[in-house]
Parts: structure tokens; C-alpha cells; sequence
């Protein structure tokens, strides 16, 4: 491979990681804004996998978006997303794969209570027509602090790993 190959062919890894590391934070930016749409054009049209953990696993999209927007477009869920130390492998030129950090932060001013989870996504990536998609991704949750504003004081209800299903459900926030 000439020298000039080379070149391009590492300027367009370096686009690509660019390209991936907007979506994903689009993607975030989305769910805080409460934009379904917007989120749902994060992904790749048809099947995909989507693995959440208690929010559920889908195989569409549309599967997913629905469910967000039933949990977290409503105005008592403030949200806010952090994405970070994104590790992105190009695996061809239309392929990728990454891990993601993140910092999630909500507060549910109906309930009065604050969650706090740390943990890790998986993505994988296909780019159609020109344009990154995400195509599969789960998330990890690896720490969780819960939090009842209640009686004007924080107190913790859980803070750990991944806090059990009965404190920590998510279908009761919509």
C-alpha cells in the first residue's frame, strides 16, 4: 500500500471514530432533550439488538423508543446522560465496534427521589449509505446510588453494584 493510501485510509479511520463518538453523544443528547424521533434516527433501520437490562431487550428500535418514551418523556423525570472513555475500533469500512462510559443522573420530582448509576455500554455500529447507525448495543450497570428526597434530606435507599429489581424498578417512574 503506497504511502498516500496509507494516509487516507488512516484519515477516514480517524473521520469514522469522529463520526461515531457525534452519534453516540447525539444519541444521549436526544434522550435528555426527550426527543424520540431524534433518538430513534440513532439507529439502524430493521433488526437490531438491544439489550437494557431492566428497561428490556428489543430487537427493533421503535421497540425501545416506545418504551422511553413512556419511562423518561415525562416531565417529572430529569435526565441527564455523560458519555466517556470511549474506546472505538474501526473494523472496516462499514463496521465498528465500541465501549462507552457512562454517567447517568436522574431526578424524579413526582417521587422526590434521585438515581445515580454508573456502568458501561457495547455498541456495535454498521454504516449505511454514508452514515454511522447503531446497530447493537447493551448496557452494564456496574454501580447505582438511590436516593429519597422525601423528607427534605437526601437519604440513601441503596447505594452498590446493581441495586435489586424490587427497589430499583423502572416502570414505576412513567
Amino acid at each position: 500500500m503506497s504511502d498516500m493510501a496509507t494516509l487516507e485510509r488512516r484519515l477516514a479511520v480517524l473521520e469514522d471514530i469522529e463520526a461515531i463518538r457525534q452519534l453516540k453523544h447525539r444519541y444521549f443528547f436526544m434522550c435528555d432533550r426527550k426527543r424520540p424521533a431524534d433518538v430513534l434516527a440513532c439507529f439502524a433501520p430493521g433488526e437490531v439488538r438491544i439489550d437494557y437490562g431492566r428497561i428490556g431487550q428489543f430487537s427493533r428500535a421503535a421497540d425501545m423508543v416506545e418504551v422511553f418514551t413512556a419511562l423518561a418523556c415525562q416531565e417529572h423525570i430529569v435526565e441527564m446522560h455523560h458519555a466517556q472513555n470511549d474506546q472505538i475500533e474501526i473494523l472496516d469500512a462499514t463496521r465498528a465496534e465500541a465501549t462507552w462510559g457512562l454517567y447517568y443522573f436522574m431526578i424524579n420530582t413526582r417521587e422526590r427521589t434521585v438515581t445515580q448509576l454508573g456502568g458501561y455500554y457495547l455498541d456495535e455500529y454498521r454504516k449505511i449509505d454514508g452514515a454511522w447507525k447503531i446497530s447493537a448495543t447493551a448496557y452494564h450497570v456496574t454501580s447505582t446510588e438511590l436516593l429519597d428526597l422525601g423528607e427534605g434530606m437526601a437519604k440513601v435507599i441503596f447505594a452498590g453494584g446493581a441495586a435489586p429489581a424490587d427497589i430499583d424498578d423502572p416502570a414505576r417512574q412513567a
